[in-house]
């Protein structure tokens, strides 16, 4: 199953590659923009966005009380199978 998460960027890794770091579960990673921006456009009004990641892309901007949901479900999975952190593992892989 592929699953996107959502996640905040936090910085702006390099701009010319439009590659971001996004805190994804408490976990920094980097991103790439190139779904959600253009080529030249000023990066840094992505930070503090919050932004549905899948295969190391930013799909879509995503609303901040959703996301925060989306993470309180996913968290409560991974408690009720017994796994407590095993899904944080398999999403960052």
């Amino acid at each position: 199953m592929c699953l996107g998460v959502p996640a905040r960027i936090i910085a702006i890794a390099d701009a010319g590659r439009m590659l971001a770091v996004a805190d994804i579960l408490g976990e920094k990673r980097e991103v790439n923009l190139s779904c959600i921006a253009e080529p030249g456009d000023d990066m840094t009004g992505q930070i503090g966005q919050w932004v549905l990641v899948h295969l190391g892309f930013a799909l879509s901007h995503v609303d901040e009380a959703d996301a925060r949901v989306t993470l309180d479900l996913l968290r409560q999975v991974d408690e009720a199978e017994a796994g407590r952190g095993h899904l944080k593992a398999s999403l960052l892989a």
